[in-house]
């Protein structure tokens, strides 16, 4: 799996945005130590699916010092700027971690229980470096778009409150499936049929075009970034493969019991009127016109959907042989 992004927010046009919000004193990192225990300051917006809600500041939104079951006691991050954290401890007296799902560039996402909602959900904390804290802020606010015209949840990943805890952004998501590059992968990238890469295109078509609607360029479609809404699936036959011995189970291969899908990784989504001369995309997903240096719009989100499908269709050969000579 690739996960390091050509792109680096913010990028030298990146302070050319104007902000989406003016920035507030809650958004101001938290001193550094000599206190041995940093207080926790957890700020926190909520969302649900009808909508977005006027922002106010509930009275418990602000928790000082570290009450029973709460934070952990401050430690420093480690060398990448990353959350040190260890599994069974909470993230704000309300989230309790239970594992770690993912790393990349921007930081970790870990899977914890909401003790307030009494749900598993999805918590990405992003590394504590100014850049992506910027991206990281950008990000809530398309997210906050994206669930303003999707009533339904069906197209985009859902984000159901962020916080700003100890100098990391966290942006809490619904918890979802693996992404289809991890089924590919697991599955020994044998391809997908036909019609299961028909419906699964029909939904990230109607998605991106969804996000075109709102002048909204998602700039990083790819397997990685594309979620299954479940994480059950079915064994069936695999006739390409009857020949082979069946030590290792090749007789069968896993496909998804539902082919639900759910866009996700909006740190690299850009406005129309923003500034589109930087490189975008993972580069086996990238449009001719950003390797040429053309400049790029929307039609870049559908070069990469096309290369999507060819890959779900094939058996990913690109992936098996050239990315480690490539890495």
């Amino acid at each position: 799996m690739e996960t390091q992004r050509i792109i680096e927010f913010p990028h030298n046009n990146m302070d050319k945005r104007p902000r989406k919000r003016p920035r507030l004193t809650w958004d101001m990192p938290p001193p550094l130590p000599p206190p041995k225990v940093l207080p926790t300051i957890h700020c926190s917006q909520e969302f649900g699916n009808a909508g977005i809600s006027n922002f106010s500041y509930p009275n418990n939104m602000f928790h000082r010092g570290i009450p029973h079951n709460g934070s952990p006691p401050w430690r420093p991050d480690d060398k990448d700027s990353h959350y040190v954290f260890a599994v069974g401890e909470s993230l704000t007296p309300r989230y309790k971690i239970l594992n770690k799902m993912g790393e990349g560039t921007f930081g970790q996402v870990l899977e914890c229980f909401d003790n307030e909602r009494q749900e598993v959900v999805a918590i990405k904390i992003v590394r504590s470096i100014h850049k992506y804290r910027e991206a990281a802020m950008i990000e809530i606010d398309v997210l906050r778009r994206l669930a303003r015209h999707d009533m339904s949840g069906a197209r985009c990943v859902q984000i159901r409150n962020w916080f700003d805890y100890r100098n990391h952004i966290c942006i809490v998501f619904e918890r979802l499936g693996p992404s289809l590059y991890d089924f590919l992968h697991k599955n020994s990238y044998r391809s997908f049929p036909i019609d299961l890469v028909r419906e699964l295109g029909r939904q990230i078509l109607e998605s991106v075009a969804f996000m075109h609607d709102l002048r909204l360029i998602h700039t990083d479609l790819k397997p990685e970034n594309i979620l299954l809404v479940s994480s059950e699936y079915i064994q069936v036959p695999d006739y390409k493969f009857l020949s082979r011995s069946t030590k290792d189970g090749s007789y069968f291969k896993n496909l998804p019991k539902s082919s639900a899908i759910k866009l996700i990784d909006f740190g690299s989504t850009t406005f129309e009127h923003q500034d589109h001369s930087y490189v975008v995309s993972t580069r086996h997903y990238r449009a001719p016109e950003v390797i040429l240096g053309l400049g790029w719009n929307y039609p870049c989100d559908l070069w990469s959907v096309g290369c999507i499908l060819v890959e779900l269709c094939s058996l990913c050969l690109e992936r098996v042989f050239l990315e480690p000579m490539l890495s």
